[in-house]
């Protein structure tokens, strides 16, 4: 179905980006910079949407499609293009974000056409989907697990890796009690991060994972 694989929702947006030759900063390059300056760990705003797996912002400029017979074909602003995939509905989500994270909304979509804000989350939530496009393409690893399920079962499986390089060869016994000793370490463990970079999470390539929050 599209929007939706599984329990995952897969949410894009685009918004046309506000053309005015007089501003003294155009408001595709204001975009621009402020998306610069955010967090991509868990400071991101989105890692605050706990269902968040991964988020992104990015400013279209054009797209040239060459059909046939040969031709160009150019868009008539510039775009801010917003996809998300997460857990849940698109009403509660968009909701959550008018919420949770109303000043970064203002400080990316006030540059963007015909938006009215975040304090009347029902113009908010109309708005942003009559700017949705039918996704039919998902990043999200799984369908069907939830952005905590599958944090802890990265942290699980990277820790479980690492026990067993570090006891190859050492007697039934020991490994045994050493396996129960960290199955109780993991249970004792605060929930992951989202967005964040755990030295818990490391895969065999020794590059941290990163799973949740902005991409």
């Amino acid at each position: 179905m599209a929007n939706q694989s599984g329990s995952v929702y897969g949410l894009t947006i685009l918004s046309p980006i506000i053309d005015d030759p007089h501003a003294e900063v155009s408001h595709d390059c204001a975009i621009r910079d402020y998306l610069a300056g955010l967090p991509r760990d868990h400071r991101s705003p989105f890692a605050k949407l706990s269902s968040t797996h991964i988020a992104r912002l990015v400013v279209m400029d054009d797209v040239i499609f060459v059909g046939a017979p040969a031709r160009e074909e150019h868009l008539q602003s510039k775009y801010l293009v917003f996809e998300s995939n997460f857990d849940g509905d698109l009403d509660t989500y968009l909701r959550r974000m008018a919420q949770d994270i109303p000043s970064e909304l203002d400080a990316v979509w006030r540059h963007c056409v015909g938006y009215p804000g975040v304090r009347d989350v029902a113009a908010f939530t109309a708005y942003m989907k009559k700017c949705q496009l039918k996704t039919t393409f998902y990043f999200a690893d799984v369908n069907d697990k939830t952005v905590q399920q599958t944090l802890h079962a990265l942290r699980v499986q990277a820790s479980v890796a690492e026990f067993i390089a570090a006891h190859q060869g050492q007697p039934a016994a020991e490994i045994q009690a050493a396996f129960q000793q960290l199955m109780e370490k993991i249970r004792k463990e605060p929930p992951p991060i989202a967005g964040g970079h755990e030295e818990s999470a490391k895969p065999h390539t020794g590059t941290a994972r990163t799973a949740g929050g902005k991409s």
